[in-house]
């Protein structure tokens, strides 16, 4: 049994989702975010950040972090804010020294889906079911956390990840 915390990046909302993995089994343990008010200064923002992930860490002892790899879109001024969320988020991983993983919004797709370009109602509906819960994840931020804990859980059982990648069975 592997504990698992994803991590959305933000600046406004850093969603998180913790699952707990077995054998291609998952259970939701936890899910939701961190808010930080957008009056506030950017270096409060991060220290807030930073302090409640290492509270996260602390309080769910994870076996890995996953953290989604930055896509520059259209907004680079957003993305550069983000990226400062980002950077604060791996210090607190590294500092506890839990080992960390990077998957990007492709990765994470079409680990959930299949498909590398499912919408995010979709990839929100796929996590509900993989996780057996009621409802989707809210907010939106919370239920990429958890897609991307899952994300890592497929990954981390694949053949293809076993011994190193050196595994007789797998088909590369």
């Amino acid at each position: 049994m592997q504990t698992i915390l994803g991590i959305d990046p933000g600046i406004a909302t850093v969603g998180f989702g913790v699952i707990r993995s077995d054998k291609g089994r998952h259970e939701l343990v936890r899910c939701g975010a961190i808010l930080t008010p957008a009056g506030q200064r950017l270096s409060v923002r991060l220290q807030q950040i930073y302090y409640d992930t290492l509270e996260l860490i602390k309080m769910f002892e994870p076996d890995a972090i996953s953290v989604e790899e930055l896509f520059f879109n259209n907004n680079l001024t957003t993305g550069i804010s983000v990226a400062h969320g980002r950077g604060v988020i791996l210090l607190a991983g590294q500092e506890m020294q839990v080992p960390m993983f990077e998957y990007t919004p492709l990765q994470v797709k079409q680990a959930i889906t299949g498909y590398g370009r499912a919408t995010k109602k979709q990839m929100m509906e796929m996590v509900r079911r993989l996780l057996n819960m009621d409802t989707v994840a809210k907010p939106d931020d919370a239920s990429d956390a958890l897609a991307l804990a899952i994300t890592h859980a497929r990954f981390n059982s694949s053949l293809l990840n076993m011994d190193g990648g050196n595994n007789p069975c797998s088909t590369i």
